[in-house]
């Protein structure tokens, strides 16, 4: 969420950014919310007068009482305060929604480093790291890998649960394993402090981590309750802090989560019927970092890096991105895609996302560091480490050999204690 007093004092920041977006809808939506705070903070003087007032005489009531005097007249005149401060007690509180509606809605302010552009074409090669397989002979896709090594089913799983589950079996489900170990081990030497997080989440923390759309298109929720599955384990860890005033001397707190993640993806790309791409669960580990203001952007590159070596270590050709304006979403201020080539489709495919959401996250959560007299609120930022159904993708195709096996990468083979998937 972006601070109020920001768009009070420097509106003109937030528009230029919100054209940067090409989001006519929100510069809609800016204007109205100018309109409305000084509506609200109009009204709520009013209100606050009148509040006085009637409080005033009902003191010289109390005084007429006392000396038994004729008090009627203020009387009548504290029933008609009374009138007016609830028409204004409504007014108030609906221009408060309304100007909650928009706080909550409008995007974060993006870095000056993130490149414009209307959609993903105007994203940028950061770095390229690899070299692409050069097979001799035909490639298969990792669904023809999987099927024909008879370690996955993806028809019995859309049978039972419907499309984008699956059945990992076997080697496969070991490798799975192996990855999310693989990579804990990684961060965790790093010093960040394994989390195992909740799986379900309140919407009031859920509203502070997310994109409200998300709310439609992503999250999956309990009938009957105020919970929903996480689609990431992002959301309940920037929630660890939630309304806690924490010490400076206690930043920066470094974390990696490891959950299962459950999302909908309701979208333009919606859910593959087959495959371990795009699907409904997987399993993710995830880093996280809340520090104060000034070092979040070396962080952002820090955390970024240690995704790369991830990658770098499973000997996987990637580029990384730069995301541009048109493509970053509400609430990073700044984010780098992870891209790893996949050789059957012949292009990148993202498997790792990292955003610094600077203070837009904690301003929502309630998160504030305290420095001596001085209390501001803490910076977020997020980053996969490895998501396994993408990880695996790659991994499959780029490793497959000949008579239709899978060469497993050196790193992971004392994790699995195997070197090689044959079929099963």
């Amino acid at each position: 969420m972006l601070d109020i007093n920001l768009i009070r004092e420097k509106p003109e920041l937030v528009e230029k950014d919100l054209k940067k977006r090409k989001d006519e809808e929100k510069l809609v939506w800016l204007t109205d919310l100018i309109k409305k705070d000084k509506e609200w903070r109009t009204t709520k003087q009013k209100l606050d007068s009148l509040r006085h007032e009637r409080n005033k005489i009902s003191e010289e009531i109390n005084y007429l009482i006392k000396q038994k005097k004729d008090y009627s007249e203020k009387i009548k005149k504290t029933k008609k305060l009374s009138e007016q401060i609830k028409d204004l007690e409504k007014k108030e509180s609906e221009l408060h929604e309304k100007t909650k509606f928009y706080l909550t809605r409008l995007p974060n302010i993006t870095h000056s480093t993130v490149p414009y552009g209307k959609d993903s074409s105007g994203n940028k090669v950061v770095r390229v790291f690899g070299k692409k397989p050069n097979f001799k002979f035909p490639i298969k896709s990792h669904i023809e890998l999987i099927e024909g090594l008879n370690i996955g089913d993806f028809e019995q799983a859309a049978k039972v649960s419907g499309f984008g589950f699956n059945y990992l079996k076997g080697k496969l489900a070991i490798l799975d394993r192996a990855l999310i170990q693989f990579a804990i081990d990684q961060i965790t030497k790093k010093k960040y402090r394994l989390v195992e997080p909740p799986l379900l989440l309140r919407r009031k923390p859920y509203e502070g981590v997310t994109d409200l759309s998300d709310f439609e298109t992503m999250m999956y929720k309990i009938e009957d309750e105020d919970l929903y599955l996480i689609a990431t384990s992002e959301h309940p860890i920037a929630a660890l802090y939630m309304d806690r005033l924490l010490d400076k001397k206690e930043l920066p707190i470094k974390l990696v989560g490891v959950s299962p993640c459950f999302r909908k993806e309701i979208g333009s790309h919606g859910v593959d019927q087959k495959g371990l791409f795009r699907v409904h669960q997987f399993y993710k580990v995830e880093q996280f970092i809340f520090c104060e203001p000034k070092n979040s952007w070396k962080f952002h590159e820090e955390l970024i890096k240690n995704a790369e070596d991830i990658f770098k270590k499973l000997r996987l050709p990637f580029r990384t991105i730069n995301i541009c304006t048109g493509d970053i979403g509400t609430v990073a201020a700044k984010k780098y895609d992870l891209e790893a080539w996949s050789p059957r489709q012949k292009t990148y495919i993202e498997v790792v996302s990292c955003s610094n959401c600077t203070d837009y996250q904690s301003r929502r959560l309630n998160i504030k560091y305290q420095d001596k007299n001085k209390r501001d609120f803490v910076h977020t930022l997020n980053s996969t480490a490895i998501a396994t159904g993408r990880a695996l993708v790659a991994l499959l195709e780029n490793n497959q050999q000949k008579d239709g096996s899978i060469k497993v990468p050196t790193v992971l083979q004392k994790y699995t204690g195997f070197k090689k998937i044959e079929k099963e």
